[in-house]
C-alpha cells in the first residue's frame, strides 16, 4: 500500500505540475509585459520542483515503469536547469538550455509512446503526437533565440504550454494505480 501512496503522490504531483507550467505558458502568451524575472522565478520554481516530483515518480513502484522510466536522470537535469532559471537571466542561454531540456524530453516521450504500445495503451498515439509537436517547440526555441523579444516571449510560452500538456498526457494514459496487487499488468493497461 506504501508503494501505492507514492505512486499516487507522484501522479497527482506530475498533473498539478503540468497544470502549473501550462498556466505559466498561457500567462506568457497572453501578457506582453510579463516581466522576464519573474518568469526566471517562477519557471525555475517549477522546474526545481517537477524535477523532484519526477525523481520521485522514478522511484515509486509503477509496475510497468513506463511514464517515470527516464526520470531519475531528467528529474535533476530539470532541477539543474531551474537553478540555472533562477541564476542566469541571460534570455538567449535560458531559450537554449530550456530548448535542449523541451528536445530531450520530447525524444524521450516519443520513445515513452512506441513502449506504451507495445504494452497496448490505446492512447499511445496522443503520447506520441503531443511528444512530436513539443520537440518541434522546443526545436525552434534552441535555434531562434536571437528574434525580436515579442517572438522570444511567444515562443518560450509556448513551449511551457507544450511541455506541460505532454506531460499531463504521458502521467493520465500511461500511469495505472493498481487496487490490488495480483492484477496482471497487461489486463490493466488494457482497460485504459
Amino acid at each position: 500500500m506504501r508503494e501505492n501512496r507514492t505512486l499516487q503522490a507522484a501522479k497527482c504531483g506530475y498533473i498539478l505540475l503540468s497544470v502549473l507550467i501550462s498556466g505559466l505558458g498561457i500567462t506568457m502568451i497572453a501578457i506582453p509585459g510579463f516581466s522576464a524575472s519573474w518568469l526566471c522565478w517562477l519557471g525555475g520554481i517549477l522546474l526545481m520542483a517537477f524535477g523532484l516530483v519526477k525523481i520521485l515518480g522514478y522511484l515509486s513502484k509503477d509496475r510497468c515503469r513506463l511514464a517515470f522510466q527516464y526520470d531519475l536522470a531528467f528529474g535533476i537535469f530539470m532541477m539543474a536547469l531551474g537553478f540555472l532559471l533562477m541564476l542566469r537571466r541571460d534570455p538567449h542561454i535560458i531559450c537554449i538550455l530550456l530548448g535542449l531540456g523541451i528536445l530531450a524530453d520530447a525524444l524521450l516521450k516519443i520513445q515513452i509512446a512506441m513502449d506504451a504500445k507495445v504494452f497496448g495503451i490505446r492512447l499511445w498515439w496522443a503520447i506520441l503526437s503531443a511528444a512530436i509537436l513539443t520537440g518541434v517547440v522546443g526545436f525552434l526555441l534552441i535555434f531562434r533565440p536571437y528574434e525580436s523579444a515579442e517572438v522570444v516571449r511567444v515562443l518560450l510560452g509556448s513551449s511551457f504550454l507544450a511541455e506541460g500538456i505532454l506531460n499531463l498526457i504521458t502521467v493520465l494514459t500511461a500511469v495505472k494505480i493498481l487496487k490490488k496487487t495480483d492484477e496482471r499488468i497487461g489486463e490493466d493497461y488494457v482497460q485504459l
